[in-house]
């Protein structure tokens, strides 16, 4: 398999998903403005949508989207955990993370990334992620991670967000389940070494 990652974009998420599963995978930088590999090819060729992450199946196969990606890699792994087994209570219960996640958490930083967007909206949109996060912390409180006890690939992707918000230096000091979550999520071997591939290691 390939991963098509930008460092520290959302395909950090995947990445950590392939490591914590376990799976042989080729890692490939893509310069998202430019549209090119690291060897000038032409990354639309690859991905149309000129986004990552983008996964490359041994087959040829493309699988694009952060939520289906970690899915398809957690079922590649099952032994590993990393997703409830399929049509259990306990699978949806991870869905409606994974997309409380990209639609309410993730949507709303790709604004504050705009060079052209007024720093009042951007002020909005940062409100609005706060918001989430408080929600996200008080569903932490007695729990390790997301799901309980078990780390999945829906912790990965909020680790991601929450790298973000380190880089806008947002204040989550009044969200002590948050700050202790993110701390153990981030002292994961596997999640240390997607951060070390990546040159982001300051982002733990």
């Amino acid at each position: 398999m390939k991963l098509y990652y930008s460092p520290g974009a959302c395909s950090l998420s995947p990445h950590i998903a392939l490591l914590e599963a376990g799976l042989p995978y080729d890692l490939v930088k893509v310069d998202l403005r430019a549209k090119k590999l690291e060897n000038g090819d032409d990354f639309l060729k690859v991905n149309p949508k000129g986004q990552v992450p983008a996964l490359v199946l041994d087959s040829g196969e493309l699988v694009t989207e952060g939520p289906v990606i970690v899915q398809m890699i957690a079922d590649k792994a099952a032994a590993k955990n990393l997703a409830p087994a399929r049509d259990s209570t306990d699978r949806y219960k991870l869905l409606e993370w994974l997309n409380f996640i990209t639609t309410e958490v993730h949507k709303s930083f790709g604004p504050m990334f705009s060079p052209v967007l007024a720093d009042e909206a951007k002020a909005f949109f940062k409100d609005r992620v706060m918001g989430k996060f408080r929600y996200v912390d008080s569903q932490l409180a007695g729990r390790d991670y997301l799901m309980g006890s078990q780390f999945t690939v829906a912790d990965g992707y909020l680790f991601t967000m929450l790298s973000w918000a380190d880089r806008m230096k947002f204040d989550l000091s009044e969200m002590p389940n948050l700050l202790a979550y993110k701390a153990r999520v981030a002292a994961r071997p596997k999640v240390q070494e997607a951060l070390t591939k990546e040159g982001l290691m300051k982002a733990a």
